[in-house]
């Protein structure tokens, strides 16, 4: 059976919002999330205090997630103080003024000249339990904090609440890693726009064979997601395996970018690329085919291959479920995948708020016994990722091993994992076929 693109030919680009939509809609979802999913998550961890503290240009990761969209970076010293009242949620803003809707101005210069002896004082009237500061020797999302500003803290506070302060990690890790059901309904057109965007570049309307080098595709990406008025959170990769003698590095694709090469005939192309829009990042690899003269379709080998790394794609899936740790999923899939007969390499991570976001770390490329710490954290629902993985496979017409690289974005929900906006279920080639074979 012949391969067929996705389209025959491209589809409309889904809608980009203006600045000023974007930022309504960021907002009203960060008063959501804010109502709906924290009280959950510091209750479940037995926080009712949240520290978020950082300076202008220095921010913690968190507090990004924390300012309203005309807020490009914090101001001054920004303090943010969120405390669980067995009700609801206080949310208040150590500053002169509001910090958005949501974080309401708490101090008056006039009545305590002192930021810190200010902060202090909410802190005694409210008495909590447990204060959680965002400080963590394992994960980097939620070690926001700076030294000199958890030394400050400690030195204004009274022994009393000293004790108190526990890391915040787990609630920083759950406010990151959470996604709210209209972020989750979103995100599949934010998938979209990416998925639309590599197709374009993996076709005959930028790649010539012969003429175009993997480095213009690179840039026709980047030129691309400028022109959407989007952005790209990291430099796209383009590479091609093909029939000659030089191996497909693991190390070279992963530590160094590929040299530059011109794209001919029978090539394997492969793509990593993303984007970031409302706040929300797409971490995406797929693959192509370019036909010789007189094809029509991938070499059946290639379609083989292909077919495995989807094949590796569900056994990861089917065993990431809630309660399940990262290592865990991991170790099962890999058992499963090489007794079907697959060469494995999996590194899938969680996505959101950052390209490799808060949460269960699936192996690293080059830790495929599982990750440290990271890796021992476990699945929950409605959480975001991207599935990264290889399979290789020895090709005997190429006289080599090769690898078919795949990563798209899912989510785990009750009861399922899903993809959201679908994956490359069949190799593109180039050009795509005009009509069906034998028509």
């Amino acid at each position: 059976m012949a391969l067929m693109a996705y389209l025959p030919a491209f589809s409309q680009m889904p809608a980009v919002l203006s600045l000023k939509r974007e930022g309504e809609t960021r907002d009203r979802w960060l008063k959501e999330r804010v109502e709906t999913i924290l009280p959950d998550i510091m209750r479940r961890e037995g926080i009712d205090m949240w520290l978020i503290i950082a300076r202008e240009y220095n921010e913690d990761p968190v507090l990004k997630t924390m300012l309203p969209s005309s807020w490009l970076s914090a101001r001054r010293t920004t303090m943010l103080v969120i405390y669980d009242n067995g009700a609801s949620l206080e949310t208040l803003a150590c500053a002169r003024y509001d910090v958005g809707e949501v974080f309401k101005g708490s101090w008056d210069p006039e009545a305590q000249p002192d930021q810190w002896l200010r902060l202090k004082q909410l802190i005694e009237e409210r008495d909590p339990k447990k204060i959680g500061i965002n400080s963590s020797p394992w994960f980097g999302l939620a070690d926001g904090l700076s030294a000199y500003h958890k030394e400050k803290l400690m030195s204004v506070l009274p022994e009393k609440y000293q004790s108190r302060v526990v890391s915040a990690e787990p609630v920083a890790i759950g406010w990151l890693e959470t996604r709210t059901p209209e972020e989750i309904a979103v995100y599949q057109q934010i998938c979209r726009i990416a998925h639309q965007i590599i197709q374009e570049g993996f076709s005959d309307q930028v790649i010539t064979p012969g003429v175009t080098t993997t480095e213009e595709v690179v840039w026709f990406y980047r030129e691309r997601v400028r022109e959407l008025g989007l952005q790209a959170w990291f430099h796209p990769t383009v590479d091609v395996q093909r029939a000659d003698p030089e191996n497909f590095d693991h190390l070279r694709a992963f530590s160094k970018r590929p040299d530059q090469q011109v794209i001919r005939h029978g090539d394997l192309i492969h793509v990593d690329f993303g984007i970031t829009y409302l706040g929300l990042n797409t971490d995406t690899q797929q693959n192509a085919y370019v036909l010789k003269p007189g094809e029509t379709e991938a070499p059946a080998y290639l379609v083989e291959l292909h077919q495995k790394a989807l094949r590796l794609m569900d056994i990861l899936t089917s065993h990431m479920q809630p309660g399940v740790t990262g290592n865990q999923a991991l170790a099962r899939t890999r058992q499963q995948a090489i007794a079907e007969g697959i060469k494995p390499s999996i590194y899938t991570h969680p996505i959101g708020y950052h390209g490799h976001a808060a949460g269960p770390m699936i192996g690293l490329w080059d830790q495929q016994d599982g990750v440290e710490h990271a890796g021992d954290y476990p699945f929950r629902v409605n959480t975001a990722y991207s599935i990264e993985l290889n399979a290789a496979a020895y090709i005997e017409a190429w006289g080599k091993e090769i690898r078919m690289l795949m990563e798209e974005d899912g989510v785990i929900e009750p009861g399922r994992f899903r993809y959201i906006d679908g994956r490359q279920t069949e190799l593109y080639t180039i050009p795509r076929p005009l009509h069906k074979t034998g028509q």
